[in-house]
């Protein structure tokens, strides 16, 4: 294989496996990314792709559950209050930054539905809009990965429930 051939195929990463491994069609994709003091994030360019069709996975923690995953289009808010009642939790509060990594082995910017799930089993709840669109767009567990897959085969593999999570 040649040198070229090599380098414009990305290593898997634990997600993509776990994806194999259940037989999840998806396409891997890499986005632009900026450093922000000592926080990664996406940059503003997603290559041309609706916004609305690539999803943020936020950490909260609730009294009842404990720590619990809103997976929300990253051109939106969650609806902290909308998750407490879907959960059944009487309020849910995001996980501080400083505790992120301890509780879902992710750093900021690089959680997934699916190796959160995988290594922890947390409930997680994956807004309604996903479920309109042919496919989505989440964390491949690194920060800039990505991958493009159905929303109902995300559903089904991390045990997730669709519910209503954007904020008005």
């Amino acid at each position: 294989m040649s040198m070229s051939k090599k380098k414009s195929r990305l290593k898997k990463t634990q997600v993509e496996q776990i994806l194999d491994k259940n037989k999840i069609a998806y396409k891997q994709i890499e986005f632009p990314t900026v450093q922000d003091g000592d926080v990664r994030s996406l940059k503003i360019d997603h290559q041309g792709i609706d916004e609305h069709r690539i999803y943020k996975t936020l950490v909260l923690e609730g009294p009842t559950t404990g720590p619990l995953v809103g997976v929300v289009p990253v051109d939106t808010h969650l609806d902290e209050k909308a998750l407490a009642r879907v959960s059944g939790n009487k309020k849910v509060e995001m996980v501080p930054l400083k505790k992120l990594v301890k509780t879902t082995g992710y750093v900021h910017g690089a959680n997934t539905p699916v190796g959160i799930y995988e290594k922890h089993h947390f409930p997680i709840y994956i807004d309604t809009d996903a479920q309109k669109e042919a496919t989505i767009f989440v964390s491949s567990g690194q920060i800039g990965r990505s991958v493009e897959l159905n929303a109902n085969d995300l559903a089904n593999l991390v045990h997730a429930t669709f519910a209503d999570l954007q904020k008005a």
